[in-house]
């Protein structure tokens, strides 16, 4: 007759199968929804057991750290996590797969200045305008808010011609770091993406009928090692739990009309 497990060993047991059961899921990223990420993660390894592998690039561009790149050159990921227009682009050339595009955030722009300068106002088209003329010199990213500021706001503002010789594109890093080291007077970047940057001021969102909203989401990849964990990962994401955290970065959840299209099952 065989005897009973002990307590000790049951538990052990249960360990030793919770932790075989345990996966990986590597998630490629990029920076407006990253520091959400980051502050999620361990909420979401405690309840699902599994292990975020975080693989940060930009949306888009022609650095080899851009996900499409990375993913052209076969790199592996369970999900990605980006700029909804540059997912659309991944979803036409058939890296994602069917039904797993979720909707997360609506990232503003804002802008920023070193710490201990004085905060400019921005809070109408006039003020902006003024502050921009005003400034020194201005930097913008290279992402999709960079590439509004510099075809699109500057002209909204009538200042396409004046911003020319002081606006410069940082490509790469974050904006605010370059505006912490005081290289720049101005800095434009997604909201959430300004406010982990120690060494700067955040001014403010632009004014509202100037305003760029991104929107980010997510999908698992056709390659996917773990399709199941990572669909699973973006439920969470998009939970009203999980969005607590995200408004908190300095971002904006999806209008729940918007919502309607989400497709993970």
């Amino acid at each position: 007759m065989r005897k009973p497990l002990s307590t000790l060993s049951v538990l052990l047991l249960s360990a030793l199968s919770a932790s075989t059961q345990a996966e990986e899921v590597t998630v490629m990223i990029s920076g407006g929804f990253k520091a959400a990420l980051e502050k999620l993660i361990p909420d979401y390894e405690k309840q699902s057991g599994n292990h975020l592998v975080v693989i940060p690039g930009p949306s888009m561009g022609k650095t080899p750290q851009a996900i499409p790149n990375r993913l052209a050159r076969g790199e592996q990921a369970d999900v990605v996590i980006m700029v909804g227009d540059a997912l659309t682009h991944l979803q036409q050339d058939k890296r994602i797969a069917t039904g797993t595009r979720t909707e997360l955030a609506d990232s503003p722009i804002g802008i920023v200045v070193k710490k201990g300068d004085a905060l400019p106002a921005i809070g109408t088209d006039a003020e902006l305008r003024k502050t921009l003329l005003q400034a020194k010199s201005v930097a913008y990213s290279d992402s999709a808010s960079g590439r509004y500021v510099s075809h699109e706001l500057f002209k909204k503002l009538g200042i396409d011609h004046e911003m020319q010789t002081k606006a410069q594109m940082v490509e790469r890093i974050p904006v605010a770091s370059q505006v912490a080291q005081g290289r720049y007077a101005l800095g434009f970047q997604q909201v959430s993406e300004l406010l982990p940057v120690p060494g700067v001021s955040f001014v403010g969102e632009l004014p509202a009928n100037v305003q760029y909203i991104t929107r980010f989401a997510g999908a698992v990849t056709v390659n996917a090692q773990h399709p199941d964990e990572g669909k699973a990962l973006l439920r969470f994401l998009a939970s009203p739990q999980a969005q607590k955290t995200v408004t908190a970065t300095g971002m904006h959840t999806v209008p729940a009309t918007a919502r309607q299209g989400d497709t993970v099952q």
